[in-house]
């Protein structure tokens, strides 16, 4: 058995598994977040977030695979009857960009539904999840990256009902430099506003909010923003202050079994010493805050 602390991911995600009162943990591996090699994706399972079974293996890229680097920030959602994986990668000389895979359980294999990312080729894209509206139309909503755009942008586009391709444009939500919290990185002499991990929240009382990750102070720290209309379309305000800025980010919000919501979020985040966090989390008008 493995604690949270003998776990070394970036961008940790958790699916709860009703069925199997399990809860299923994936991440970005953290020994080759920053490499120019990467061999896949695993995941880890525990009945109580502190004890883990596993790694074992999610995806394995086959033999003649696109990408070969930068397997980044994978979520797992559970789709009409399927599980798809939304995967971030990269290889030399291709945008980086997110791609859609599924398998018939939680446990995968995972493979691919189509041949490349859902995000415009000329793009670098990473951290892409779902959303799924009151239509019942499921969108991606990911980043279009400050390295490329210098003012890191929060998009959303159209997915085809089975996932397999984009329908139509993607539209712009918000840049990072709408967050009056959000401060300029300055990273191996480039400089920029830094938009991480947009995960999508509906509060109780309809309402829609936004977790999304930059940089304050030189710390690593999570955001929110809230949709007027509550739609994915926005327009989207950003709250005046941060939902944490301890220098951990990149989350997502998931219930527990018993009911209580919880933000998963890996600290810090300096490498090599990521690792995931489970911290509680409670509605409070129109915000989220950690209790």
């Amino acid at each position: 058995m493995l604690t949270n602390s003998d776990i070394h991911i970036r961008d940790p995600f958790v699916l709860p598994v009703a069925a199997e009162q399990q809860y299923y943990l994936y991440g970005t591996r953290g020994a080759e977040s920053w490499t120019n090699a990467a061999s896949g994706i695993d995941h880890y399972i525990s009945r109580d977030l502190a004890q883990w079974d596993g790694p074992f293996p999610a995806f394995r890229p086959p033999v003649d695979f696109w990408a070969d680097r930068n397997f980044w920030a994978p979520e797992v959602h559970a789709y009409r009857g399927r599980f798809y994986l939304f995967l971030s990668l990269k290889a030399e000389g291709v945008c980086r960009g997110t791609q859609i895979l599924a398998a018939d359980g939680p446990r995968g294999p995972f493979v691919p539904i189509s041949e490349r990312p859902v995000t415009p080729p000329n793009w670098e894209c990473l951290d892409g999840t779902l959303f799924v509206d009151a239509d019942d139309q499921p969108w991606m909503v990911f980043c279009h990256e400050w390295v490329q755009v210098g003012d890191g942008e929060i998009c959303a586009v159209r997915l085809s009902s089975d996932l397999s391709s984009a329908v139509g444009e993607p539209q712009l939500l918000f840049r990072a430099s709408a967050a009056p919290w959000a401060h300029e990185l300055n990273s191996k002499g480039r400089r920029g506003f830094v938009t991480d991990g947009p995960w999508l929240h509906r509060l109780t009382n309809g309402e829609l909010l936004m977790l999304w990750s930059s940089f304050a102070n030189g710390n690593y720290t999570i955001g929110a923003a809230h949709s007027a209309s509550g739609q994915i379309l926005g327009p989207w305000a950003q709250l005046a202050e941060p939902v944490y800025s301890g220098d951990g980010g990149h989350c997502m919000v998931f219930r527990e079994f018993a009911g209580q919501l919880k933000l998963a979020y890996h600290r810090p985040n300096l490498h090599p010493g990521e690792r995931p966090c489970f911290v509680d989390l409670q509605e409070i008008g129109s915000s989220l805050v950690i209790t």
